[in-house]
């Protein structure tokens, strides 16, 4: 991918943080791995990591070291939240989202770097509606959650484990600044919650946000009309593509991006409960073939080009989109 001269951003992944999994992102050409976070445990354990291999690995705060990153020879880790649950704690605990002013950690969290920050994980907390919970508004808590987040500088994360109604509140509430859905597919094609309905991803777009295409199997190709399936059909990376031409057409090339969720190396737990049998199978997590893992990110660039997409259009997939966002919030 170096003849298009760009800069790679992995936009989201869960995967452990290994040596093996850095290298596989020097194989596959990504410069940047938005890696996603808990509480305060995985902080440290990031940052003793990167301590032990400053040659290879560095965590990014803005769109500057990230290009610095690249020209040292070292992955840009930029650290994010799926859901805001680790500060979600009650009145009486470490955070209060209801006092005048509220008092809480994420201050905290974005001086260890955090710089993504998503609402609610696929069910209901104090702040809104998770995917499942998709009439649901954002709380009170909530709306307070969305202001620190922008008061701070940092990217607002909705839709996908956020549900429709608290990520429609939360976009009304960022006019002026854009926000992204780090990882989701195109409800159009895969008819589950945990996916985009057009309306959202137009809705996103039209803040000049990115929406991140996923690369699990189960996002891209199960949907209700499989419910009753215990295996759901195991796709390639032309149906991750599918979803990406999906939301081109809609939006144009400048709002899309990669998401990939991959969880290389993690724990095979499926959390179907709170999924439900629209959204996940039985079997344990799978991805698209050719693409189930970072290093195999060359096989999307060689689908786009077959498609006979211009290098300008899969420059900004590939990572001009996020960094455009990533700028804007954050300066340079």
């Amino acid at each position: 991918m170096s003849e298009l001269n760009m800069l790679v951003v992995n936009g989201l992944d869960v995967s452990d943080l290994t040596e093996e999994y850095v290298q596989f992102h020097s194989v596959g050409g990504a410069d940047v791995w938005h890696k996603s976070m808990g509480g305060l445990r995985s902080f440290a354990d990031v940052h003793n990591f990167v301590d032990k291999h400053p040659d290879k690995i560095i965590v990014v705060r803005n769109v500057r070291e990230m290009h610095q990153a690249k020209e040292q020879g070292r992955l840009g880790l930029l650290l994010g939240w799926q859901t805001a649950n680790p500060i979600s704690t009650g009145r009486g605990g470490d955070n209060d989202w209801w006092g005048d002013p509220t008092r809480t950690n994420l201050r905290g969290y974005y001086e260890l770097g955090l710089r993504i920050v998503g609402i609610a994980y696929q069910i209901a907390n104090i702040f809104g509606g998770g995917a499942i919970d998709g009439h649901m508004g954002l709380s009170r808590a909530g709306r307070a959650l969305v202001e620190e987040v922008h008061k701070l500088g940092m990217i607002l994360d909705v839709g996908g484990h956020t549900g429709d109604q608290t990520s429609f509140d939360a976009i009304q509430m960022s006019q002026g600044l854009p926000v992204i859905c780090s990882h989701g597919g195109a409800r159009a094609l895969a008819d589950s919650p945990r996916n985009l309905s057009d309306e959202m991803i137009m809705a996103i777009a039209n803040t000049g946000g990115v929406v991140g295409i996923p690369a699990i199997n189960d996002f891209l190709v199960r949907g209700k009309e499989m419910a009753h399936m215990s295996e759901t059909p195991w796709g390639t990376v032309d149906n991750f593509v599918k979803h990406v031409e999906h939301m081109k057409g809609l939006v144009g090339a400048d709002h899309i991006g990669l998401g990939p969720d991959f969880t290389w190396n993690m724990p095979g737990m499926r959390d179907r409960a709170i999924f439900g049998p629209e959204t996940m199978d039985e079997l344990p997590r799978r991805f698209v073939k050719g693409f189930e893992n970072i290093s195999e990110l060359p096989n999307v660039v060689v689908a786009l080009q077959e498609r006979e997409w211009s290098d300008q259009d899969i420059q900004k997939f590939m990572g001009g989109n996020w960094l455009r966002v990533y700028e804007q919030v954050w300066g340079n």
